[in-house]
């Protein structure tokens, strides 16, 4: 019998941090690694995909990027184009990618038309061919009610889910957060939405590559306690950086932040100034799969972003979630819910100054509340199930063969 697989093709448009591209990552890799034996393409809205994807079995087109300011608004990043010139050339580029690689599902992260409705030529070329299933994966939190409906309802995103999508994934726990009923979907969207359940994100290290080397002494760091301090993509975590590393650390603790790698280079040379000298500090720009680092973590100063977090949750660790309020609540409103039961501590970023963190990291639990307890982490081991019931009685096609000079090279 032929080995069957499925193509999947992934989108996200990516205007701050690395989070949407890291997710789908990892579902990616869940599919790939499933019985579907998926075939992915990712399509990233920032050329940073690449040093995500490059290791990890999924090939990726990257978008010309988009950036997105203290209000919202969006510019092009840095083609030196209008607004609209930008949007037009990664919309035929994200067609003509589909176009080619003719995808069974279609997964969009998040924003339902694109960022600045630049989907909807792909969501209506896609529905005239009626072949591809599209599918809107949605975060537990996507920001404050009043500001999300009025959003939804002036790009009108609910029409187009009606219209477009065969289904609604919510990578969260309603427990914790149910968008359905916080931000009043309509009943034909809330009928298409299945929640997952979180992404449980120790599957990070079963994808990527086997190293049984201690992270930390790899860094050159003498045994002890690690304290680590991540900003996601880093294009807003100056304050929590420049905070972390004036901190007091507790006796026989080391500490370690991870820049990311959209940080300005000006803000990372200030903090690595600041550091040069202190034995017990580093300073790493970017790291592939920070998920290593942080099982060896004892404590966590982070913002609040949704794969940092379910990152804490999965491996149970000690956290202060300092979380972004601009141009979004959603981090601010996750660490909440979260912290109300009982699973993070949170510090609003009015409140953060190098004391602050000091105080915290000397009074930080050793340890906190069974997490799977308390909150659905079993999402990557639904999605596929997920999948299988959306293909339906599809006919899947026939894995492709390998040649043997790639038998050969794999060898």
């Amino acid at each position: 019998m032929p080995t069957m697989s499925c193509r999947v093709a992934f989108y996200s448009h990516d205007t701050m941090g690395l989070g949407h591209m890291r997710r789908n990552l990892l579902l990616a890799q869940a599919l790939k690694h499933s019985r579907l034996q998926a075939v992915v393409l990712m399509i990233a809205g920032a050329r940073e995909a690449s040093l995500l994807t490059a290791t990890a079995g999924v090939d990726c087109v990257a978008l010309p990027s988009l950036r997105k300011d203290a209000n919202g608004q969006y510019h092009p990043r840095h083609l030196d184009v209008s607004l609209p010139e930008l949007l037009a050339l990664r919309a035929q580029t994200a067609c003509a990618a589909l176009g080619a690689f003719d995808p069974d599902v279609l997964i969009v992260d998040n924003v339902p038309r694109g960022a600045v409705r630049e989907l909807d030529p792909v969501l209506e070329s896609l529905r005239a061919k009626r072949r591809t299933r599209l599918v809107l994966g949605l975060r537990d939190v996507l920001d404050d009610p009043i500001t999300l409906q009025r959003e939804w309802a002036r790009a009108e995103n609910q029409d187009a889910v009606r219209r477009y999508y065969d289904a609604v994934w919510v990578y969260g726990d309603p427990t914790v957060y149910d968008p359905v009923r916080e931000y009043a979907f309509a009943p034909e969207v809330a009928a298409k939405v299945r929640y997952t359940g979180y992404l449980d994100q120790r599957a990070r290290l079963a994808f990527g590559r086997r190293d049984g080397k201690d992270p930390a002494a790899l860094l050159g760091l003498s045994p002890g306690w690690l304290a680590l301090c991540l900003v996601g993509g880093g294009q807003d975590g100056a304050a929590l950086a420049e905070a972390f590393v004036e901190a007091e650390l507790p006796p026989d603790t080391n500490g370690v932040l991870v820049t990311g790698p959209c940080m300005p280079v000006e803000v990372r040379q200030r903090l690595s100034r600041r550091t040069a000298g202190h034995a017990g500090r580093r300073i790493i720009p970017f790291l592939r799969e920070p998920t290593r680092l942080l099982r060896r973590a004892d404590h966590v100063v982070a913002m609040g972003g949704y794969n940092t977090v379910c990152e804490i949750l999965s491996f149970g660790k000690p956290a202060l979630i300092v979380p972004r309020v601009k141009p979004r609540c959603e981090q601010l409103i996750r660490a909440h819910r979260l912290q109300a039961l009982g699973l993070v501590d949170v510090l609003h970023p009015e409140s953060l100054n190098p004391a602050a963190l000091s105080s915290w990291l000397a009074g930080a639990p050793a340890r906190v509340p069974p997490v799977r307890g308390r909150i659905d982490l079993n999402g990557l081991n639904r999605i596929p199930g997920l999948l299988e019931d959306l293909l339906g009685s599809r006919p899947i096609r026939p894995a492709r063969r390998r040649s043997r000079a790639e038998v050969h090279h794999a060898a």
